[in-house]
């Protein structure tokens, strides 16, 4: 009788009950609701141990989340399987002060900060809600949903929501090679909203560039910052970027050299992806004195209205496309594969 009684519990929903104080656990359930182990996913990924699963129930997650180095390995998965039912939101922005005084910097600002090797994320969005509009008073808008700096990183099915600087592929540290996999994800922004370190391939993403309502600017699509010692920078593949902005009012990238570091020369390349009338006719251009030419932009049969060629569209040589593949970026020294 006993035995039924505690099936019987389960069945109904009963909450999960935590780990012992102190104990890692292999995988756990988060859920607002109660019926999980933890309410709060910050919760979960602290109480989880390297390699292990935190399983999120549906709902909208207002908290900023941290994924230490030490937690390597780890799996991070929405319940349903529609990146859409789970939402980690918050919105901080670079100008935004702290209780102290001081500001979060654009670093700071991100909803989630995710430093540890081997992370997977699937079927989930990370959100920066930061609203310019209604806060005249943030000079400094960057707003960073997601800060990654681990190596050998998969997002499957991910969501990425923002605006200035959405999502920043970083690595440890300058001239630490951080490898991203981002693989049928959906990112959206409008000024330098990829940008960053990282060796990170979009491959079969949805990009969404948004309308800042300018006939000229409305922003860019990438600041990437490769060290010059990294031939792969940014490779989007096989994917479609979108945008209601108007025609010639948005461009590719632009080169980020971070406090005027000479050895940051930004390697992109957009290859088999459809391009919507609002990427300008000349679509990469130069960022803080630093010449878009001397960066590493390339782009390979791209379609759409916004596709072109000429002297302002470097193309990859066909006899190179072969090197740059999203296999070819990822693989490294250790011959790592996840692309699928």
């Amino acid at each position: 009788m006993f035995k039924t009684l505690i099936v019987a519990s389960v069945l109904a929903g009963a909450s999960l009950a935590a780990p012992p104080a102190g104990a890692a656990a292999a995988n756990v359930v988060v859920a607002k609701d109660g019926s999980g182990n933890y309410t709060t996913v910050q919760a979960g990924i602290n109480a989880v141990s390297a390699g292990g699963t935190i399983s999120v129930k549906p709902g909208t997650y207002r908290e900023v989340v941290s994924v230490p180095s030490g937690k390597t390995g780890i799996t991070l998965r929405g319940t349903t399987g529609k990146a859409a039912d789970v939402v980690i939101d918050y919105d901080n922005a670079s100008g935004t002060k702290k209780p102290d005084g001081s500001t979060y910097g654009t670093s700071g600002s991100a909803t989630a900060t995710i430093a540890a090797n081997g992370f997977t994320a699937t079927a989930l969005t990370f959100r920066n809600s930061f609203d310019r509009g209604a806060h005249p008073e943030i000079k400094d808008t960057q707003a960073v949903a997601v800060k990654t700096t681990g190596d050998k990183m998969v997002f499957d099915n991910v969501t990425f929501l923002g605006h200035q600087d959405t999502l920043y592929a970083d690595t440890a540290a300058v001239g630490t090679i951080g490898r991203q996999y981002y693989r049928n994800c959906s990112i959206s922004g409008d000024v330098d909203f990829i940008f960053g370190r990282a060796t990170a391939v979009f491959d079969r993403a949805t990009i969404t560039a948004l309308d800042r309502g300018s006939s000229s600017n409305n922003g860019f699509l990438t600041a990437a910052s490769t060290r010059r010692s990294n031939p792969y920078g940014f490779l989007i593949v096989g994917s479609r970027v979108l945008s209601s902005a108007a025609n010639a009012s948005f461009y590719l990238g632009r080169p980020w050299h971070p406090g005027g570091d000479v050895d940051a020369i930004a390697q992109v390349l957009i290859r088999e992806t459809s391009l919507p009338a609002a990427i300008k006719p000349a679509p990469w251009t130069d960022m803080s004195g630093f010449s878009w030419k001397d960066a590493r932009f390339s782009e390979y049969r791209n379609t759409g209205p916004g596709a072109g060629t000429g002297t302002d569209r470097p193309q990859l040589p066909a006899a190179q496309a072969g090197n740059y593949t999203a296999q070819e970026y990822l693989a490294g020294s250790d011959g790592w594969n996840p692309v699928h």
